[in-house]
């Protein structure tokens, strides 16, 4: 009963089964007979047998409150689900960071914040994205239309890079490019959040077109 109340008694049995053939040695001037060896050697066998069952079942407990603790964690890491038919998706102005004219529709996450982010941008015909870069890997996959995009440090528009529709493309954060869309186009951007946009040079930025009288 002394297994099941207090936690301390598991050691003290171990160390109970490790000190019994000392103590009942006594103080070795008298050997114990055939009899008595057998009967320590039981008792020595009921202690590690008492051990090893208190053990398993203090190991026994722990699994399912294990179980359980991953489980709730699991529950409550997980997204809610989303789907989005065309015609469903709410388009609002584009951010300031991009030209007037464009529209956005965050999908999942917020792309302002830490955390991974899906967002679309449609454009009209004509839209150009002036030169910029970005902190972290852009990813875009063309839903529709079809993207022309220039990218180096020359960006030479005549070795543009045509992404028609069903492209999906990336490069490393920090790669200059520019783009612009002949036809009404739709992409779509995922990431890492926060998604950041800065022109080069900063004075193309139109938030800074913005501030000027």
């Amino acid at each position: 009963m002394e297994l099941c109340r207090n936690s301390e008694a598991v050691p003290r049995i171990f160390l109970a089964a490790l000190l019994w053939p000392v103590v009942s040695a006594g103080d070795g001037k008298s050997q114990p007979n055939v009899t008595c060896m057998h009967k320590m050697r039981l008792q020595q066998f009921c202690m590690k047998t008492l051990f090893i069952a208190a053990l398993i079942a203090v190991l026994g407990a722990g699994l399912p409150l294990t179980r359980l603790t991953g489980h709730a964690s699991t529950e409550t890491e997980s997204f809610s689900e989303g789907f989005y038919a065309p015609e469903t998706i709410e388009w609002k102005p584009g951010p300031p960071s991009l030209p007037a004219g464009a529209k956005m529709a965050v999908l999942e996450g917020d792309p302002t914040k830490d955390g991974p982010f899906v967002m679309r941008l449609q454009t009209p015909a004509g839209y150009r994205i002036a030169p910029h870069t970005h902190p972290t890997t852009e990813r875009v996959t063309v839903i529709s239309g079809t993207m022309l995009l220039a990218m180096g440090d020359n960006l030479d528009r005549s070795a543009a890079k045509t992404l028609n529709t069903g492209t999906y493309a990336f490069w490393p954060a920090g790669m200059k490019h520019t783009a612009w869309f002949d036809d009404a186009t739709i992409i779509q951007l995922h990431g890492i959040g926060p998604w950041q946009i800065t022109s080069v040079p900063p004075a193309d930025d139109p938030r800074n077109a913005k501030k000027l009288p």
